[in-house]
């Protein structure tokens, strides 16, 4: 069960335990007064240890999409096309010459 703080208009701060499905506390335990509202904190939350994204996803481990992440092999758009690829035609120069 989580305990609430509660302030009221004459600024007294108040703690209660109290289930979730309870109904809001209407007036201060202090003076009496009411309505008090609820005063709402952050949630601290760290990420220590291993389990977490940040330790365990970084940058190290993560591989590339296509799987050659580290091969020393060059790629297929690495190597130069060949003439007889790209449709270039070699020419015998002119007889005379």
């Amino acid at each position: 069960m989580p305990i609430y703080e509660y302030r009221c208009p004459n600024g007294h701060t108040f703690e209660v335990f109290q289930k979730m499905a309870d109904a809001p506390v209407e007036l201060c335990e202090t003076c009496g007064e009411g309505p008090v509202e609820k005063i709402l904190f952050p949630v601290a939350v760290h990420f220590k240890g291993s389990g977490f994204y940040s330790t365990d996803y970084g940058r190290g481990s993560r591989k590339d999409s296509d799987g050659d992440a580290g091969s020393d092999k060059p790629k297929d758009k690495d190597k130069p096309a060949d003439k007889a690829a790209t449709g270039e035609k070699k020419t015998a120069p002119p007889p005379g010459d």
